[in-house]
């Protein structure tokens, strides 16, 4: 095993995992915040750091049939949520290769 680096952002609204608080993605690369995950709220994420990928999965979403694959945290393995690998809709090809944290694994860093 090696050792794990750690990518910290810059800028003024950050938001961090809410277990280890390691970044996990900033403020400006949100491309959606009305959305819903399995626990509430959740946000899409054009971009973000500090994840691994679970494999790859076909699910039932409310908005059809997607393959995501859920994200964790580098650092502590919490589940924050998942990314879109395929839309199987065409009005849902948008999300592929974006990221949806939900709000309750987050938190916000120097607001």
């Amino acid at each position: 095993m090696g050792q794990m680096f750690k990518e910290y952002l810059t800028g003024p609204r950050i938001y961090c995992c809410s277990n280890c608080r390691a970044h996990s993605a900033d403020h400006e690369q949100i491309f959606s915040k009305s959305f819903k995950g399995r626990y509430g709220r959740a946000y899409l994420f054009n971009h973000v750091v500090n994840v691994c990928l679970g494999p790859r999965e076909e699910r039932l979403l409310m908005t059809g049939k997607h393959t995501v694959a859920d994200i964790y945290c580098n650092c502590c393995r919490q589940i924050l949520g998942w990314k879109y690998e395929q839309a199987m809709e065409l009005k849902e090809k948008y999300k592929e290769g974006k990221y949806i944290i939900e709000k309750t694994k987050m938190t916000k860093e120097s607001w």
